[in-house]
């Protein structure tokens, strides 16, 4: 007598819950890169100019200084200070949250280290009693908010040998008062005290000098303290002028800055 094989029976996917995994995978190794390797952000101001410009997005590593609280998806208060911390660069364009408002990300360059002593003494940045260098490189107009200025652009160089561009406006004493400051009266950034790093800060200032609020800003940006730092500017994967309103779709292939898509940040 034949005998029957026994027919194998063979499950239908469940194709809603392997999307439904797939999300949540998808998810997790998202919210892994943006936590341990990765985060974007984008520019809103020109005080990095000529650096970074207004429409500029860009990837910070998460990993460059450590891992702090800043370092989590809504800065959960989990643990203090930093996990495999190191004390960044001179020269380093640097994310971190803002002292009187965690909630609010600022990106500045780092040019003081703890134990540093900074100065602005007629425009020009002293590191330790010594001015940084700084070659011209010709104009570069800026614009805020449709208004157009020339201003001028330099090299300048940190003590440790790092070259980055700046921006001057102005230099000196009336030139500070040019800019609406009365260094009879009132704090002058062009003309400063010598600040002393404290340990565990850094200071940070903006390349756009005469139009950043920074460390030099002592009731404002101030010193940042070191567990503030989200991580360190890498490279820039897209850039837009958005000089055009967004529904005039024809406009949208000229205003990307194509020559600056994943360009390294200095």
């Amino acid at each position: 007598m034949a005998t029957a094989k026994a027919a194998k029976v063979r499950r239908q996917p469940n194709v809603w819950l392997d999307n439904i995994k797939t999300i949540i995978y998808a998810g997790l190794i998202a919210i892994g890169v943006r936590t341990v390797l990765f985060e974007p952000f984008n520019i809103p101001s020109g005080s990095m100019e000529p650096t970074l410009l207004v429409g500029d997005y860009l990837f910070v590593s998460k990993y460059s200084y450590g891992y702090s609280k800043f370092s989590l998806p809504f800065s959960p208060p989990l643990f203090e200070g930093r996990i495999f911390g190191s004390v960044p660069k001179r020269g380093d364009v640097a994310v971190f949250k803002y002292p009187r408002d965690t909630s609010i990300d600022y990106i500045k360059r780092v040019v003081g280290l703890p134990g540093d002593h900074i100065q602005m003494k007629q425009g020009q940045l002293y590191v330790n009693g010594q001015p940084c260098p700084r070659e011209p490189m010709g104009g570069f107009d800026t614009n805020d908010s449709g208004y157009v200025q020339r201003e001028q652009r330099y090299i300048e160089t940190l003590p440790n040998g790092v070259r980055h561009e700046i921006l001057k406006q102005t230099d000196g004493t009336e030139a500070s008062k040019r800019l609406g400051f009365d260094p009879a009266k009132e704090f002058d950034p062009n003309n400063t005290i010598e600040y002393v790093v404290p340990p565990d800060h850094v200071f940070a200032m903006g390349d756009h000098r005469d139009n950043s609020a920074d460390s030099r800003f002592m009731n404002a940006v101030g010193f940042v303290p070191i567990e503030n730092l989200v991580g360190r500017a890498e490279i820039l994967f897209f850039s837009i002028d958005a000089e055009h309103p967004w529904y005039e779709v024809w406009w949208w292939p000229f205003e990307i800055r194509w020559s600056r898509l994943f360009e390294r940040i200095h």
